[in-house]
Order: structure tokens, then sequence, then C-alpha cells
């Protein structure tokens, strides 16, 4: 349900004429606020329904230990979009954070039950992780504009 919501959000953003804002910073502004939202619900979600991230986590590390840092770092990261200081390091994180689940999403992919439900809904996955990823280093670049 997260996910058909952030892809709710991500249609209706892109269905948006950027000509309509008198400046571009504030869209970036507004995409940086939007992504920092969903770090803040998806860290949430951690704690909500820690069995659902469970199976992106490998067998060989601690389950529940992986599971609620994670959700503190998206929650940190998440806030700290919001803070003038820390915007530019949290942006940085948001990225890095993607481009370090991006390996946990193809894994999935393979799985014989994978994480997400069905192989289809991991294929469809993918590609919005990697539109996650350019989304992260659109609002990480050049943060003295924002």
């Amino acid at each position: 349900m997260f996910i058909v919501l952030k892809i709710k959000i991500l249609i209706a953003l892109l269905s948006i004429d950027c000509a309509t804002f008198a400046n571009m910073k504030y869209l970036k502004l507004g995409l940086t606020f939007l992504f920092g939202a969903f770090m803040i619900m998806g860290g949430v979600a951690h704690f909500r329904t820690p069995d659902m991230y469970y199976a992106f986590i490998p067998d060989f590390l601690p389950e529940s230990i992986i599971n609620y840092a994670v959700g503190i770092i998206e929650i940190l990261l998440g806030v700290g979009v919001f803070l003038p200081q820390t915007r530019p390091m949290a942006t940085q994180g948001i990225f890095w954070a993607m481009v370090l689940f991006l390996p946990l999403h193809i894994i999935d992919i393979f799985k014989e039950t994978p994480a997400v439900g069905s192989h289809s809904a991991a294929l469809i996955r993918l590609p919005f992780q990697f539109l996650f990823i350019a989304w992260a280093w659109y609002i990480k670049r050049d943060q003295s504009t924002i």
C-alpha cells in the first residue's frame, strides 16, 4: 500500500506543469520535502509492520536490529530535510540509502517468494527504485539553491 501511495503521488507530481511554479527552487524544495515525508513514513513502517521488511534482510544479519536501525535512520533523514542546517547531509544520506537498497530489490526478483509479494510486483518495483535514486540525486544536487 505504501508503494502504491508513492506511485500515485509521483504520477501527480509528473503531471504538474512546471511553468506554474514561479521559481524552480520551490519545485526542488517541494520535492525534497515530499521525499522527506516518504522517508519518515517508510521509517515508521519499519516499526508498525516489521515483518514486511524482514524478507529483504539477508539471513546472516539480525533481522530486528537491522530493521529498527534502518527505520530510525530513515526517520532521521526524513526529518533532516526539513531543517536547513541538516538538509544537505540528509539529502546525501537519502541518495545513498536509495543506492544501498537497490541490490536488495534486485535480489528480491530472484527469490522464490519475493518480499514485495509476487515476481510481477518485484519486477514492477525495481524500475521505481531507479526513479527514487534519480529523484534523490536531483534533490541532493546543489542544496545551496534551496
